[in-house]
């Protein structure tokens, strides 16, 4: 059995889910003042923390929300604005893998809420996403407890690979960014997917594969 492991922002779809799904939250009405004053509030808090990396752990504009409404409002928000602007060439990728009988997994930095709703659509069993932490059913203002990025990003990969007996040596993974070089270096078949400056770079040194392509036919290997 082999794996093969799919980025979703960058990769998968164009941009970024989350920053999407949070202007879907805005028209929708469920972003108020709680929302804005906890987000700028987790900026002051944990900037010393976290860095550079600030932004991406911010997940304070769903406090406050229940988690129920989330999940809906996401499935929805895949279904409408996510799925028709999928990447043709990556899915067609993913697809092939499916034929072949591989196990896809989606690992990815966005909400789980899309991650799994996104994985649904395309008949993906295995999901890790930002995990954002909750109480009674809440959304709170707190760092993730799960969140795929760079180093934590390869760490579930290996524990999701060992879960499944599969060797991630032999698995494939797609990435768009140097933040997914750590996994993409660590498998047997890395695939650069409209890959950045620095992730281009160390695509052409080593041979990897690269998907610039729109055309989902020449993204497929013969």
């Amino acid at each position: 059995m082999k794996l093969a492991i799919f980025d979703i922002d960058g990769t998968l779809v164009e941009g970024s889910t989350e920053r999407r799904f949070w202007r879907y939250l805005v028209r929708r009405g469920r972003q108020g003042p709680r929302q804005i004053l906890e987000y700028c509030w987790f900026w002051l808090r944990f900037r010393p923390v976290y860095g550079a990396t600030t932004a991406k752990k911010n997940k304070a504009y769903l406090a406050g929300l229940a988690v129920p409404e989330i999940d809906s409002l996401a499935s929805d928000f895949v279904t409408t604005e996510i799925l028709p602007q999928l990447y043709a060439p990556a899915v067609a990728r993913l697809q092939q893998h499916q034929r072949r009988g591989d196990t896809v997994a989606l690992i990815s930095g966005t909400l789980e809420p899309i991650a799994r709703a996104l994985a649904a659509a395309l008949g993906v069993a295995q999901v890790r996403a930002t995990v954002c932490r909750k109480r009674d059913g809440i959304y709170v203002a707190s760092p993730p407890e799960v969140h795929p990025f760079g180093a934590a990003k390869l760490a579930l990969a290996a524990e999701l690979a060992a879960q499944l007996g599969a060797d991630l040596r032999q698995a494939s993974a797609y990435g768009d960014s140097r933040h997914d070089l750590g996994l993409l270096e660590a498998v047997g078949n890395p695939v650069a997917v409209r890959p950045d400056g620095p992730l281009l770079a160390t695509a052409r040194d080593n041979g990897w594969d690269i998907i610039v392509s729109r055309d989902a036919r020449e993204a497929l290997p013969q």
